[in-house]
């Protein structure tokens, strides 16, 4: 995946732009945002999807109101003998109700894992529960979010 960059023919690329922007339009407010006929937008959007380009469509829910108001990122490094275990740590832990996302890095930590919990105590139980006691797990570091601001490239 080193460099893997891809282009998009202008079309296709005014398309991503808009639903990046607003993901509930309509086809044919998409369509007419583009400058193409609406059956021309549906097998545009139809490909993008298939392709990979278009990942999924989702709401995204501010975790307070599903009772969740705590966020934090996990840093979590596993045991040098562990390193065979990647997929299915990371498998496993996305898998968990407090987890948002979890992100596979390069550098001195192995993942951040992005979690929303009720209550403090609550966090302390899954990290403790959940990450320090797996046998594969060598360090874990928490950090509270206190604040989340989304780039224009995730708009």
């Amino acid at each position: 995946m080193a460099n893997d960059v891809r282009v998009l023919d202008p079309i296709d690329g005014r398309i991503v732009a808009a639903l990046r922007h607003q993901g509930r339009l309509p086809n044919n407010a998409l369509a007419e945002k583009v400058g193409i006929a609406a059956s021309t937008c549906l097998v545009r959007v139809r490909s993008l999807v298939e392709r990979g380009v278009i990942a999924g469509f989702h709401a995204e829910v501010d975790p307070a109101w599903i009772g969740r108001p705590i966020q934090a990122m996990i840093a979590v490094r596993l045991r040098a003998d562990a390193r065979g275990a990647i997929n299915e740590f990371a498998d496993r832990v996305a898998g968990m109700d407090e987890v948002l996302n979890v992100f596979f890095l390069a550098g001195a930590d192995d993942f951040h894992v992005h979690v929303a919990a009720k209550d403090t105590d609550d966090l302390r139980m899954f990290v403790v529960d959940h990450l320090s006691s797996a046998p594969e797990v060598a360090l874990t570091e928490t950090n509270l979010i206190f604040e989340h601001k989304r780039g224009r490239l995730a708009e």
